[in-house]
């Protein structure tokens, strides 16, 4: 594979935050970042195991018919891609056993949990047992939240981040799991990378509209044991420059970076660390 550090982010049938998210990986420092139609990719023109970071991002994937994500994760599961036979899903798996990262976005994370790539318990990315439903609050919500990381997760993507402000903009993004033993795992293993936190006490909370979902454990974003594959709802491409937070007129900013592509560049070092 080549020297320079690859990144791949998907897009069509619904997609809408691609642009965003390619802008990151290159602020990020990536060498390559290409942006590529699934159907790119099952025709055979593109193959995410020729890059060290797959982009799963948000928007409507199939208009969220039948749920948030369930169909574009029966096509990641299901599709073939031509003349091969190999399933989509396949060529997925192939890339997580050869050491790639995946950082899934609001629908992508429900792309994540909805295919089985996570948790990811037991090695095993094609079971689902966790998911992502609707929104107590019963309706879309579009605003920004403060988050925490967990210094104990194995999470690639949050090394060195204590505390962080995104904006989340989604209509099911409530995380629960298939029962209180996946969850308590989820916990034990310190899978949670991120939770919803109130911006003054920085202490996770149930209370809307700090947490803006009803999500368990005040979850807002979780990864693999491996920590290399990791998904959340609020948007970390965002936040890619300081001008995106909705105070930038009236705070002070170190600098011109947006908070948010601290996870993209977490990963990309990684990469040239491990993959190069």
């Amino acid at each position: 594979m080549s020297a320079k550090v690859r990144a791949i982010v998907t897009t069509g049938y619904g997609t809408n935050c691609e642009m965003e998210m390619a802008h990151a990986c290159k602020v990020a420092g990536a060498d390559v970042v290409d942006v590529v139609h699934l159907s790119d990719i099952l025709d055979g023109t593109f193959k995410i195991t020729d890059y060290h970071f797959l982009n799963l991002p948000g928007g409507f994937l199939d208009g969220d018919n039948l749920g948030a994500a369930q169909a574009g994760a029966h096509r990641l599961k299901y599709a073939r891609i031509k003349g091969t036979g190999q399933r989509l899903m396949d060529q997925i798996l192939e890339f997580v056993e050869n050491g790639g990262i995946i950082l899934g976005v609001c629908n992508g994370f429900q792309l994540m949990v909805k295919t089985g790539l996570l948790p990811g318990l037991e090695n095993n990315y094609e079971n689902r047992v966790v998911s992502l439903t609707y929104n107590d609050s019963g309706r879309f919500e579009d605003r920004w939240v403060t988050l925490k990381a967990n210094p104990s997760s194995p999470c690639i993507f949050t090394k060195g981040i204590d505390t962080i402000e995104l904006p989340i903009r989604h209509g099911e993004g409530k995380f629960v799991g298939l029962n209180e033993e996946v969850i308590e795992t989820i916990r034990d293993s310190n899978l949670i990378a991120l939770k919803y936190v109130h911006p003054e006490t920085k202490e996770p909370t149930d209370e809307y509209p700090y947490n803006p979902n009803g999500s368990v454990l005040s979850i807002a974003g979780i990864c693999d044991p491996t920590g290399r594959l990791m998904g959340l709802m609020p948007h970390p491409e965002g936040f890619h420059h300081f001008t995106n937070h909705p105070q930038w007129t009236r705070k002070f900013w170190d600098e011109e970076e947006g908070a948010g592509i601290r996870l993209f560049r977490n990963g990309i070092e990684y990469i040239r660390q491990n993959c190069l």
